[in-house]
């Protein structure tokens, strides 16, 4: 009998320190998913800023001004624009504009009879 209850004190023993062990990993696991679910909340609200920062830097205005003062642009215009050709010759862009020639009107003539119209006529 006292070897019975020697063998069931050792089993619950060892029931006792697997139960703390397991116990332990599942603390561990959990304060780890805090963790991630912190970076998470973090790099999500990183993201969010982010996009409001891009939103900020690309709008019309900012890209026009920027245009204009650092990289010297302006807009364009028939007088500045230059077409170039597949051989590398330069159209002008505002070609020279040459009068119209006179035109002349001529009263207009009297439409012929439809077929359809001279059938009917001749019943």
């Amino acid at each position: 009998m006292a070897r019975v209850n020697l063998l069931l004190l050792l089993a619950v023993i060892a029931t006792a320190l697997y139960l703390v062990h397991t116990q332990y990993l599942s603390r561990q696991l959990y304060t780890e998913l805090d963790r991630a679910q912190q970076d998470a909340r973090r790099l999500e609200t990183e993201r969010d800023r982010l996009q409001v920062e891009k939103r900020a830097q690309a709008t019309p205005l900012r890209v026009e001004k920027l245009a204009k003062e650092q990289l010297q642009m302006r807009t364009t215009s028939p007088a500045i624009t230059q077409y170039v050709r597949p051989d590398g010759s330069v159209i002008p862009a505002v070609a020279p504009v040459a009068p119209m020639p006179a035109v002349t009107t001529k009263p207009a003539a009297k439409p012929a009879a439809k077929p359809a119209t001279a059938a009917r006529a001749a019943r």
